[in-house]
């Protein structure tokens, strides 16, 4: 039985919002014409709709307990009114030290996880070559395939490659931008990743397009790359988020020795806002481990700077594209929204909900201002601590 404090409790906490609640098609409280739907399926979900949390909201609607009916951004909009919270400002403290993560073992079982889902199931919604980054909206009016292409030229113009030199891209994912260093910059390239399906992909590419020759890829982690290799040029985007915060130090170490005198590194990651956070309050972090990265963990820039800076590598540059991560994740949530059956029949109902309301919610946190998304370049002085570096950055631009 329904108690009336219940109800009580979920009409103060939806009052003045254009929420409705009801349960098994019996309309509890709100307005039936209201923008969102809370549609519960159990009496035990209202104990959560009653003192709600961001998480707790996304965990009901993931096992299926509660179908949230709306537009994705009017869903993330009226669930963080209906939750009342500032999800950065209470991660501030969320600092959690899991010692048995980010081992070798544990790594590939989280990549595994989150990765290996189906190539099919992404490339319905992702661009045409699979990137799953930020994509770069240079003049704010491209298509997500034209603003990623130009992402990765942003990338690579950053590291000035050039026609002959050794690259290497840790966490190549599917490959856009080797391939794109490969085409356009001429370098000899190394690819690295932990996910089988990437992996395969990858290879399946090189061998389609002849570059045996030119380009690399490797079922690994970067920890075990050797030390007698050396590249001109690193990148990682997109992976920095599986470090892990008592690994920085060692991730940057491992890109000193593997990077040439005067050689330059890009790394781009999301971070949090909040300076003493390690990802954001509300339940949200919790879910995100729980159901879509597990392992996964946040470090604030000036943590990323301090850390690369320990290691020897000289900061260069830093961009926050927090704008173009919102865009990016509102392009991907409306494709899939669109392939919607198709995506249900590839990975099931439950896979379909945590990355629809995962995808929605990080775009949420990107417009206001609860994550960024740096990028980072820095380089490898010499001997005699010099780094031919340009005195402007206009050659990034031209």
């Amino acid at each position: 039985m329904i108690t009336a404090l219940l109800k009580s409790r979920i009409a103060s906490s939806i009052a003045g919002l254009p929420i409705a609640v009801s349960l098994n098609d019996s309309l509890l409280a709100g307005h039936p014409q209201a923008k969102v739907e809370l549609r519960a399926h159990k009496a035990s979900t209202l104990a959560t709709l009653a003192k709600p949390t961001l998480g707790s909201l996304a965990r009901a609607y993931v096992e299926g307990d509660l179908d949230i009916i709306g537009s994705a951004p009017d869903i993330m909009s009226l669930g963080q009114a209906y939750c009342a919270t500032d999800a950065s400002a209470e991660a501030e403290n969320r600092i959690q030290w899991r010692f048995w993560q980010h081992n070798l073992r544990r790594s590939r079982r989280d990549i595994h996880y989150h990765y290996d889902v189906s190539n099919e199931f992404y490339a319905l919604w992702l661009d045409s070559q699979r990137i799953y980054s930020c994509a770069y909206y240079a003049d704010g009016d491209e298509t997500l395939e034209h603003a990623q292409q130009k992402k990765l030229a942003h990338i690579c113009r950053k590291l000035r490659l050039k026609a002959g030199e050794r690259f290497l891209d840790i966490g190549c994912g599917w490959g856009g931008l080797v391939f794109y260093a490969v085409e356009h910059f001429d370098v000899k390239a190394v690819g690295i990743t932990l996910s089988e399906n990437q992996y395969q992909h990858v290879q399946q590419v090189i061998q389609a397009r002849g570059w045996q020759d030119r380009l690399e890829v490797r079922l690994m982690d970067y920890r075990t790359l050797s030390a007698s290799e050396t590249f001109d040029k690193i990148a990682s985007v997109g992976m920095f988020e599986h470090v892990g915060r008592r690994h920085l130090r060692e991730y940057f170490d491992k890109i000193y020795s593997l990077l040439k005198p005067g050689g330059l590194v890009l790394n781009h990651g999301i971070t949090p806002v909040a300076v003493k956070s390690s990802g954001l309050g509300n339940g949200i972090s919790e879910f995100i481990d729980d159901y879509v990265f597990p392992g996964g963990e946040l470090n604030h820039i000036s943590k990323v700077l301090a850390e690369l800076s320990s290691s020897g590598l000289e900061p260069l540059d830093a961009e926050n594209l927090r704008p173009h991560y919102g865009r990016t994740l509102w392009d991907w949530v409306s494709r899939l929204e669109f392939y919607a059956d198709q995506a249900i029949a590839l990975i099931g109902e439950r896979r379909y909900r945590i990355w629809r309301i995962y995808m929605a919610g990080s775009a949420y946190a990107f417009d206001h201002n609860w994550l960024a998304l740096f990028q980072v370049l820095a380089g490898k002085p010499d001997a005699q601590g010099k780094l031919d570096y340009p005195y402007n950055r206009s050659y990034v631009y031209a």
